[in-house]
């Protein structure tokens, strides 16, 4: 059996913190890492937020000393050593193929050879990265949605070089930190969930930059449509759109003409979203 009793999480952005927090929540001892004290400022200012959203929307979570004790399990670290010494890292970088090639290559040479490696990549498959690993039979994708204590899936998605042992391990792993795991069982870019919804995203921004219908009309056509708590743009917003950006530039199916006008139009104008105030719309 393999047992996974400590954790680490490679990048402390939007979906990283809140891995990390749900694993801390859940009772387990999480290194957080990312590349500068900078990146760990707003970490921590992240995980503090966190906190408060966890007593607002979880029950139970407003009653006793849970979410502080999820705080102080989470040691914050700039050091790559001192996150690769746990049993299961999960890497939470951004989507770019080269970048997450060079941080497994790193960290490779750092980990105990029983470590298990996981990706949390939205759209790359774990086969493009597994030669970089060390450890091809201990690597696999371990997916999360936004607001994983909320749309608690974890869809577990392995090469064909996985181990069952390690395969089944993560499945238990994502179940005891509150997701609902759900095995892939052949490699798919996207999984379930963004195969189901880039193309939505897409769609949304697509109709957006051609002038067809405002921001605020292609949103409310989706609510009022599907019954849908959110739109696309909406839910782009939440996500950050520096991550759609980095998935339309670096993905071979990428939309470069897309990709361009979310760059002019929001991305250098430091536009990114709900984590900087604005991005479709405005944020208090």
């Amino acid at each position: 059996m393999t047992d996974i009793t400590t954790v680490a999480v490679l990048g402390t952005g939007v979906l990283g913190s809140q891995i990390a927090f749900q694993s801390a929540y859940s009772g387990f001892p999480v290194v957080a890492y990312d590349i500068s004290d900078e990146a760990l400022v707003g970490a921590r200012e992240r995980f503090e937020r966190l906190a408060a959203t966890y007593r607002a929307e979880v029950p139970g979570a407003a009653e006793g000393t849970r979410v502080e004790d999820a705080l102080a399990r989470v040691t914050l670290t700039t050091s790559l050593a001192d996150a690769a010494k746990v049993d299961l890292v999960i890497e939470a970088v951004p989507e770019v193929l080269d970048l997450k090639r060079e941080i497994y290559t790193q960290l490779a040479g750092l980990a105990n050879e029983n470590t298990v490696f996981a990706t949390n990549s939205s759209t790359l498959l774990p086969s493009d990265i597994v030669d970089f690993t060390g450890r091809p039979d201990r690597f696999l994708a371990l997916h999360f949605a936004n607001r994983v204590w909320k749309f608690n899936t974890g869809e577990v998605m392995g090469t064909d070089r996985t181990s069952p042992e390690v395969f089944d391990a993560v499945m238990r792993f994502a179940e005891a930190i509150g997701m609902v795991p759900i095995a892939i069982r052949k490699e798919k870019a996207g999984y379930v969930l963004n195969s189901l919804l880039v193309p939505l995203l897409n769609a949304g921004m697509g109709l957006a930059a051609g002038g067809y219908a405002s921001v605020a009309d292609i949103d409310k056509t989706w609510r009022i449509a599907t019954g849908a708590p959110m739109g696309p743009l909406q839910m782009l917003d939440v996500i950050g759109l520096n991550t759609p950006y980095n998935i339309l530039t670096h993905s071979s199916t990428g939309d470069q003409a897309l990709a361009a006008w979310l760059k002019e139009n929001y991305i250098d104008q430091g536009k990114l979203g709900v984590a900087t105030g604005e991005g479709f719309y405005r944020y208090a």
